[in-house]
């Protein structure tokens, strides 16, 4: 995979990440006011399991995406590459 599609890629599966965490957010928020809904806790669970699987598709092709998600016992990979704030990165 040539540098650019890798970029683009990278910057997508950024995008679906942050989009799916403002939704949990956002519901969480709502989840504070309204505990007992059930429609608001099964669209959190919902979405909360697509965010898990995102997060863990980004860091299987692209290394940690957060300095906690550094999994190699024997490396330091969080220093590796464009952190994803980083405008080269997406």
């Amino acid at each position: 995979m040539n540098n650019a599609m890798n970029l683009s890629e990278r910057s997508a599966l950024l995008h679906k990440i942050q989009a799916e965490d403002f939704a949990l957010y956002e519901v969480a928020l709502y989840l504070d006011a309204y505990p007992q809904s059930k429609k608001a806790m099964k669209y959190y669970q919902e979405h909360h399991k697509i965010a898990h699987m995102l997060k863990a598709e980004f860091e299987e092709k692209f290394g940690p995406l957060t300095l906690y998600s550094n999994h190699n016992d024997q490396k330091w990979e969080w220093t590796d590459g464009p952190w994803p704030w980083e405008k080269e990165g997406n």
